[in-house]
C-alpha cells in the first residue's frame, strides 16, 4: 500500500521493513507537487484544473500553484496472506512551505495497521521541502509488532512457510540537497531494533533462522542520489524517476549483522491524452555481506510488482519490470490495468531462468481524494504466479 507520489514517504517499518511495505506504501507518495496541472478526473474538481493539461514545456504560474494544504484521511481496509484483514487507517497533510517559497509541496502524517492475525503497528513521519526545492529532509519513526510467515530463500511456492512474530521499532533520517542536472544527493541514516519469535502454531520441519529469540539491532549509514522530473508526484502524466539508494549496516556502528543493500528504480511517464497515462517502472535489488533474512530483497513490496505477499519470495538478487495504463474517468474515478516480469537470482549466477520469472498482471480503481493535488485512493487487484493480492493504498503504485 502507498501514498506514493511522495515517493517515499515511509519506506521503512520495523526492522525488516515489511510493514512498511505492506502497509505503509500507504503513505508513500512517488512524485512531486502540481507544478504542472494534474490530469482533472472530474467536471467537479477544483476551477484550477479545469482548463487543458499544459505541455512539458510550459512553465508553472503562480495561479496553477495552491497557496493551501490538504488534508488526505482514510481508513483503508487490508486483506493481505502476509498479515491477514483488518484496517490501515492513513492522516497525512501535504501543504505548500510558504507562499513565496517555490518548492514542491511537502508532507507530513502517520499510519497505522491492526490485522485479525494479531499485527499492530503504527508509523509517523515527513518529507520536506526547502528553500525553493534546495534541500529535501525525510524522517520517520515506527514501532510494533508483525505476525507473518516465512518461506525461505529463493522461490517460497515448493517451501514450508514458518509463522513467525516480530515486534520492534524503528528510526529513519535522510537530508538531501540539491546539486546539479536536478540531482538530489545526500547522507540517509537507520536504526532498528527487533525480536524475533516463532508463533505456537503451524510448527513444522522448517529450518529455524538464526535471529529467533534475539534482540536483533541494525544501525546504518548510506547515501541516496535521485533525479526526478516529474510535474506532479503524487499523479507523474510526463517526466522520468531515477533513484538509487546504498545503505552500509556495520558492527562497527552497533548493528548485529555487516551488509550492504543496494536498491536502484527507474519509472517513466507518457502522457497520451489528457486524461491517458502510460507508466513504466523497472527495479534492481542487490544485497552483499552477511544479512539477516529480513534483510534480503523482498519480492512483492513497494508495489514492485503486485499479486506476491511480501516475504514468500526472498533473496539477494532481484531485478523486475512493469507497465501500467492510468484512465481518468468522470466524477474523480478512474481505472488502471497493469503488467509485469521479474525474478529473483539464487546465488546471483542464475539469472534468466525461465523457472524462476514471477509475472504479475491485474487491473485496479482510483478515486481522487484531494483534487488539489491529485491524490488518489487505490483498489488492485493482482495475479501472481502461485498466488494474488487485494491491495488498498493511497497514491499510485509507482
Amino acid at each position: 500500500m502507498n501514498l506514493q507520489g511522495s515517493r517515499r514517504i515511509f519506506c521503512f517499518l520495523l526492522v525488516s521493513g515489511l510493514f512498511w511495505s505492506l502497509a505503509t506504501g500507504s503513505l508513500r507518495a512517488q512524485g512531486a507537487e502540481p507544478r504542472d496541472k494534474p490530469i482533472s478526473p472530474s467536471p467537479t474538481t477544483d476551477a484550477h484544473l479545469a482548463s487543458p493539461k499544459p505541455s512539458a514545456k510550459d512553465k508553472p504560474s503562480a495561479e496553477t500553484k495552491p497557496q493551501a494544504g490538504a488534508f488526505v484521511i482514510a481508513p483503508l481496509p487490508i486483506s493481505s496472506p502476509a498479515v491477514g484483514s483488518g484496517v490501515v487507517p492513513v492522516f497525512a497533510y501535504i501543504f505548500p512551505t510558504s507562499a513565496a517559497d517555490n518548492s514542491p509541496a511537502s508532507l507530513v502524517g502517520g499510519v497505522g495497521l491492526v490485522t485479525d492475525n494479531g499485527s499492530q503497528a503504527m508509523a509517523l513521519g515527513g518529507e520536506l521541502y526547502l528553500k525553493k526545492s534546495t534541500y529535501r529532509t525525510t524522517s520517520i519513526y515506527a514501532r510494533g509488532n508483525l505476525n507473518y510467515d516465512l518461506y525461505g530463500l529463493g522461490s517460497g511456492d515448493s517451501q514450508q512457510k514458518l509463522p513467525l512474530k516480530q515486534a520492534g521499532q524503528l528510526v529513519f533520517g535522510e537530508f538531501l540537497r540539491h546539486a546539479w542536472w536536478k540531482l538530489f544527493l545526500g547522507p540517509r541514516f537507520f536504526w532498528g531494533s527487533s525480536l524475533i519469535t516463532v508463533r505456537p502454531n503451524n510448527l513444522g520441519a522448517v529450518p529455524l533462522p538464526p535471529d529467533l529469540g534475539l534482540d536483533t539491532r541494525l544501525t546504518s549509514l548510506g547515501f541516496r542520489v535521485d533525479r526526478d522530473t516529474r510535474p506532479n508526484r503524487f499523479y507523474p502524466a510526463a517526466g522520468t524517476f531515477l533513484d538509487l539508494t546504498a545503505d552500509f549496516f556495520s558492527q562497527g556502528l552497533g548493528s548485529k549483522y555487516s551488509f550492504q543493500s543496494y536498491k536502484l528504480t527507474f519509472n517513466k511517464y507518457w502522457g497520451l491524452t489528457q486524461n491517458q497515462v502510460l507508466a513504466s517502472g523497472s527495479f534492481v535489488c542487490v544485497t552483499g555481506g552477511e544479512p539477516p533474512f529480513y534483510g534480503n530483497c523482498l519480492y512483492g513490496t513497494n508495489s514492485q510488482l503486485r499479486g506476491y505477499p511480501a516475504g514468500r519470495y526472498l533473496d539477494r538478487y532481484m531485478f523486475g519490470t512493469q507497465l501500467e495504463y492510468r484512465l481518468a474517468l468522470r466524477w474523480r474515478f478512474g481505472l488502471v490495468g497493469f503488467g509485469g516480469l521479474g525474478e529473483l537470482i539464487p546465488g546471483g549466477n542464475q539469472p534468466f531462468r525461465t523457472k524462476n520469472f514471477l509475472p504479475s498482471g491485474g487491473a485496479g480503481v482510483r478515486f481522487a481524494l484531494s483534487s488539489k493535488y491529485h491524490v488518489n485512493l487505490r483498489v488492485d487487484f493482482a495475479q501472481g504466479k502461485d498466488s494474488h493480492t487485494w491491495s488498498v493504498g493511497v497514491g499510485e503504485a509507482f
